[in-house]
């Protein structure tokens, strides 16, 4: 029996009608929009550039005016609102705290408020000695543009959470994000075997030895395949968990096995594996770690979950451990040796970002409450750095951390992490009562993403790059939506 033609119960369903699609205008908007917006953001250089962030702001603004002319709303499972309701109080304070950022306040008060601030302008403004206002942002212009992409982040959720309802949706998203994943990877395999290689639109000047698909740096096109991986072996679970739920008989197995949910999962399998390859292929140290961390936790998981509910299926926990061995043996057949290399202790120990790391800690000392002002990082940086700019000229913090610490103090990083772990924290809540396997298993996907971006996030600034930061939210949504999806 294949998933899609599983009927659907439960207030939240809102199904497709068959034959012509009949959906609102609206709607369809909403629907082929968000596809359509995950598909491009990895493509023009994992859109870093200034017009590329644009489109992507652009496009969920469609997106959000679409909803809001879509008749009838989107039905939500009856037990998201409460959740919902609780996120309110920690986004209006972040959002809140970026507006106090960037209006003008009376120098003394700034002084108060912000000795580090007003330090800063004492120092760098040629305009000091006749400014009677100040803002706490040292860069508000910065901190404008750097809060209408991060509006623009919390926006796409709100539109997963409210639109994607359904179950098929929820499917297609990950299977259109598997696709993308595996053209990511043999992409940058292909451009790896070329003589002048290209990032799409732009010649590749950088991580000539590494694959990096669309992307520049090889970690952000590792940190965007390690989110679409989880997604891949989560929705194999649930095919395979619900597939495989009512089968008894030798008959019905053998047309299960020759069927095409059997067949979606052999090629969900596969692209798993490729994508693997593509970050292993990446030679980002961190990327290893975190795919090794990945197949481990869903194993985990997945035991402990599915034995405890009464669905536990030991040949999907064979197919986890082949598929992991069997990237293992592919890497070691490929090669790894440059991986490996770089985790060397010489290269740690000539490696600058304990240096850094450690200017970036006396930023946060200096500015510890208000922060400097969000997207103001590479504005104070090199009045901290001892060896001179020529010597080290950072961008970001290469700690997604720190780097929120420093731009929005403890009270915007407190705000803007509470608000993601409340999220993630009533999923995991919601998933550990599911009895539904299927939602189980899609949910089971998005939080092991989620904590494999959080484990990189640690040593790089994945969450900073405009691809990313829109995968990892969208994946968040989905992860919430799919914890509750048939949930009565």
């Amino acid at each position: 029996m294949s998933m899609n033609n599983r009927p659907l119960s439960g207030p939240q369903a809102v199904p497709f009608p068959s034959g012509r699609d009949r959906r609102p205008a609206a709607r369809k908007i909403l629907d082929y929009g968000l596809l359509a917006l995950l598909v491009w953001s990895p493509l023009p250089a994992a859109s870093v550039k200034e017009w590329s962030i644009l489109v992507i702001e652009i496009a969920v603004a469609i997106l959000a005016a679409a909803y809001v002319f879509c008749e009838p709303k989107p039905t939500l499972n009856i037990h998201m609102p409460p959740a919902l309701r609780r996120l309110r109080l920690p986004v209006a304070c972040l959002f809140g705290l970026v507006a106090f950022q960037m209006i003008p306040l009376p120098a003394g008060l700034v002084h108060v408020l912000s000795p580090g601030t007003y330090a800063f302008h004492q120092r760098f403004s040629p305009e000091f000695p006749r400014m009677t206002f100040m803002a706490l942002s040292v860069v508000p212009a910065a901190t404008f543009q750097a809060g209408l992409e991060l509006l623009t982040y919390f926006l796409l959720g709100f539109l997963v959470i409210k639109s994607v309802n359904h179950g098929r949706q929820i499917r297609s998203i990950i299977i259109g994000l598997v696709g993308l994943g595996v053209f990511e990877a043999l992409y940058g395999l292909f451009e790896l075997t070329r003589s002048a290689p290209r990032i799409l639109f732009y010649k590749k000047v950088f991580n000539l030895n590494s694959v990096t698909g669309t992307f520049v740096n090889q970690s952000h096109f590792s940190g965007y395949l390690e989110m679409i991986v989880p997604l891949a072996v989560g929705l194999v679970i649930a095919r395979t968990s619900f597939l495989s739920i009512a089968v008894k008989g030798i008959k019905e197995k053998i047309l299960l096995v020759t069927s095409q949910g059997i067949l979606g999962n052999v090629l969900l399998a596969v692209g798993t594996m490729i994508m693997s390859l593509g970050i292993i292929a990446s030679n980002s140290r961190a990327g290893l770690v975190v795919l090794v961390f990945s197949f481990f936790m869903i194993l985990g998981l997945f035991t402990l979950s599915f034995s405890r509910t009464g669905f536990r299926q030991l040949w999907v926990k064979t197919f986890i451990r082949v598929t992991f061995l069997l990237i293992l043996v592919l890497a070691l057949y490929i090669g790894i040796g440059s991986s490996i290399q770089r985790f060397a202790l010489d290269n740690l120990l000539h490696e600058d970002r304990p240096l850094y790391w450690a200017n970036v800690v006396r930023m946060i000392g200096d500015f510890p409450l208000f922060g400097t002002g969000l997207g103001t990082f590479v504005s104070v940086y090199p009045s901290y750095e001892k060896r001179g700019a020529a010597d080290m000229l950072l961008v970001h913090a290469h700690n997604d951390y720190l780097e929120f610490f420093v731009e929005l103090g403890v009270l915007g990083t407190l705000f803007l992490l509470g608000t993601i772990l409340m999220l993630v924290v009533q999923a995991v809540l919601a998933w550990r009562e599911r009895r539904n396997p299927e939602a189980k298993g899609m949910a089971l996907g998005g939080i092991v993403s989620l904590a494999g971006m959080g484990l990189h996030a640690v040593t790089d600034f994945n969450l900073h790059i405009p691809a990313n930061a829109v995968l990892f939210t969208v994946v968040l949504a989905l992860t919430f939506v799919a914890a509750f999806y048939r949930k009565t």
